[in-house]
């Protein structure tokens, strides 16, 4: 197992990074939604717990990814069908995706902290610690702050499903090895699609 990347992909650390952001992502988007409609009590101060968790654990994710990023940067593009197709403005379009990706993972989750701290509530951080809330109550500034809060991970949502459809284009319709490369290996298929055909 390779660790770092390659010529020809990503290694395990990048890798495990991307798929798991990804998990954190639907989960927290998925108990954000569906959260407010579990009944009143235990099952749904667990969610909001789960929820905030999960956050936070994106926040320090994210982190990581971008100092990873700066001691192994990404494999090159690779010259493909596609690459072709769109000519001198695919790598500019890719590194818009990437960074508009990178900025919605920064920014849902400090709108999320910002709102706990808005309805006067303590951050909890795992279970281990709380952080006070800096300012008290405000109810006029905590709905404002979850409208951003809400359409921020939306936002997040479709640019995640626009870079996985893309990410499947690549692999079905133009058969290069954009998907593979972040594939862990025991993933991968033993061909690349259309491969032989």
């Amino acid at each position: 197992m390779q660790l770092i990347n390659s010529a020809k992909g990503y290694g395990a650390v990048p890798q495990a990074l991307h798929w798991l952001t990804a998990l954190l992502v639907a989960i927290t988007w998925a108990l954000g939604v569906l959260g407010e409609d579990l009944p009143s009590g235990g099952a749904r101060a667990s969610a909001l717990f789960i929820h905030i968790a999960a956050g936070i654990a994106i926040l320090a994710m994210l982190a990581v990814r971008l100092t990873w990023r700066l001691v192994d940067p990404a494999p090159p593009t690779e010259e493909t069908e596609f690459a072709t197709w769109m000519g001198k403005w695919q790598d500019p379009a890719a590194r818009f995706a990437h960074y508009l990706l990178y900025a919605l993972l920064f920014a849902v989750p400090v709108a999320g902290i910002v709102l706990q701290f808005a309805r006067g509530d303590a951050l909890p951080v795992f279970g281990m610690t709380e952080i006070a809330s800096p300012w008290p109550r405000d109810r006029a500034f905590a709905h404002n702050v979850k409208e951003v809060h809400e359409i921020l991970a939306h936002a997040l949502v479709v640019v995640a499903a626009m870079h996985a459809a893309a990410a499947l284009i690549h692999h079905w319709i133009f058969r290069d090895r954009t998907l593979l490369r972040m594939l862990p290996h025991f993933w991968k298929p033993s061909s690349t699609p259309g491969a032989g055909e």
